[in-house]
C-alpha cells in the first residue's frame, strides 16, 4: 500500500472490543487522547462504563458504549448496525477482546476448546463481517487490528486450545491484508507476549496451589518480563499509523518468531527445554487441569 491509510488518530472513528480492561482499555484511552472518537464494547458493562467515564473525564470523545458478547453473532450484528447508523463507517476496527484457557490435551475438555473458538476466533470474525463491509462501501480506506498472541506464532506449553484460535486469527489476518489492500484498508496482526494486565495477581491454575513458592516465583518472573497495557497500546497505535502488518509488544516474541523461521535447528530444542522447564515449575497442571483449566481475559 503506497500510502498509510490512517496516518493519525485525530478525528477518526475507532471501534474497540475488550475495552473494559487490560490492553483494550489502555488502547481506547490512548486513541481518545490522540484525537479519535472511540466506540467501546465488552461483556462487562460496569467496567466498560468506567472506561468511558475515564476517557470523558480526560476530555476525550466517546461515541457508542454498548455491552455485548462478541461470540453472539446476533448481538454483534445489532451493535454494528446501530453503530453504523449513528456514526457511519468506522475508520479503524480493533479486535482486542479474548479469553485464555490453558491445559494439556488430556486435561482440556471439549467445552474449553469450543469456548475459545467462539470468543477468540468467531468473535473477531463477527466483528469483521459486520463492520468491514461498511468501511469498504465508504471508500475512504481505514485499518483493521486483530490481536493474536505469541501463542499464535510459537508452540507455548499448555496452549494448544488457545493457539488453535490465535493461529486461526492469524490466518484470517494474512488473507485480509491482501484482500483489503485494494480498498486502502490496512491490517495489523498484533502478537503480544507477556502483558501485565493486573490479572497476573489473581490468576489461578486448577490443581496448582497458588501459595506454592514455585508458583509465586513463576508469577514474579512473568511480571518482570511483561510489558504494561499502556506499552502494548502504544505499539498497537504505532502499528496502525505506520501501516505495519506485524506488531510486537516486546522484543522477545519478535526474536522467538525469527528463530522459528530462520533457525529451526535452534528453535526446536529451545522450545522442548521451555516445555520441560514449565512442567517442572508447575508439575501438577497436566494432571489436574481437567477440572477447569486456566481462564483469563486479555
Amino acid at each position: 500500500m503506497s500510502r498509510t491509510p490512517v496516518p493519525s488518530f485525530e478525528g477518526r472513528q475507532v471501534f474497540l472490543t475488550g475495552a473494559a480492561s487490560g490492553i483494550g482499555r489502555a488502547t481506547a484511552v490512548l486513541a481518545a487522547a490522540e484525537g479519535a472518537t472511540v466506540h467501546l464494547t465488552d461483556i462487562r458493562e460496569a467496567d466498560l462504563e468506567a472506561t468511558a467515564a475515564e476517557i470523558r473525564a480526560a476530555g476525550g470523545r466517546v461515541g457508542l458504549v454498548a455491552a455485548a458478547d462478541i461470540s453472539d453473532f446476533e448481538a454483534v450484528r445489532d451493535l454494528a448496525q446501530r453503530l453504523t447508523d449513528e456514526h457511519g463507517a468506522m475508520d479503524v476496527v480493533m479486535n482486542i477482546a479474548g479469553i485464555s484457557t490453558w491445559g494439556t490435551v488430556q486435561g482440556l475438555e471439549n467445552s474449553h476448546w469450543r469456548d475459545l473458538v467462539e470468543v477468540n476466533l468467531m468473535g473477531p470474525i463477527h466483528v469483521l463481517e459486520t463492520l468491514v463491509p461498511p468501511m469498504i462501501a465508504a471508500r475512504r480506506g481505514g485499518h483493521v487490528v486483530n490481536v493474536s498472541s505469541a501463542a499464535g506464532l510459537i508452540g507455548m506449553p499448555w496452549h494448544a486450545a488457545y493457539s488453535a484460535t490465535k493461529f486461526g486469527l492469524r490466518g484470517v489476518s494474512e488473507v485480509l491484508r491482501f484482500d483489503l489492500y485494494r480498498h486502502r484498508i490496512g491490517v495489523s496482526l498484533v502478537c503480544p507476549g507477556g502483558v501485565d494486565t493486573g490479572l497476573t495477581e489473581t490468576i489461578t491454575i486448577a490443581g496448582v496451589d497458588g501459595t506454592d513458592p514455585r508458583f509465586a516465583k513463576a508469577q514474579a518472573r512473568f511480571k518482570k518480563r511483561a510489558v504494561t497495557p499502556e506499552q502494548a497500546a502504544r505499539s498497537i497505535l504505532d502499528g496502525v499509523t505506520k501501516n505495519r502488518y506485524w506488531v510486537y509488544t516486546s522484543t522477545d516474541i519478535r526474536l522467538a518468531f525469527a528463530l522459528q523461521r530462520f533457525a529451526p535447528w535452534a528453535y526446536v530444542p529451545l522450545m522442548r527445554q521451555f516445555n520441560a522447564t514449565a512442567n517442572k515449575v508447575l508439575p501438577q497442571v497436566s494432571k489436574a487441569v481437567a477440572s477447569d483449566g486456566v481462564r483469563i481475559s486479555r
